[in-house]
């Protein structure tokens, strides 16, 4: 009595459930946590009717939030060192060239104190980050 086909060769497909299982958790795993890699300072810009310009480099970022502390790129700076602080990280660049956004609830005198403070760190163009008239923050 014979049980089998007798053919006692090896099954040479590939079980790819595992592979699927393992993708399907990893890809869940990223949805999850992608919302919370957000990087950067909440700061609600002012509205403006101007073009948005285009840049293929790299920018530093200043930005004061609505408690006035104002960062380069992500890191808080003081005002009394920001021209130090600019100045040392400018010497790296070929363009000296900075973008200013800050809170629409930030009081002017206080921009135009930063405006000032980066200009004096040696800053060749300043740009004005704005929102358009017709783009809510998101």
């Amino acid at each position: 009595m014979q049980l089998g086909s007798g053919n006692d060769q090896f099954m040479s497909e590939i079980n790819v459930t595992p592979f699927v299982d393992v993708m399907l958790v990893l890809l869940i795993i990223f949805m999850v946590t992608a919302p919370m890699m957000v990087q950067g300072i909440d700061v609600d810009l002012p509205k403006a009717t101007s073009k948005a310009l285009k840049s293929s480099e790299e920018r530093l970022i200043i930005s004061i939030d609505e408690d006035n502390k104002v960062f380069i790129n992500e890191q808080v700076v003081s005002v009394e060192f920001l021209t130090q602080k600019l100045g040392a990280i400018l010497e790296n660049f070929d363009e000296k060239n900075v973008y200013l956004r800050a809170d629409k609830k930030v009081p002017y005198g206080i921009v135009v104190n930063v405006i000032s403070k980066v200009k004096k760190a040696g800053v060749d163009s300043l740009g004005m980050i704005t929102l358009p008239d017709n783009e809510d923050k998101s």
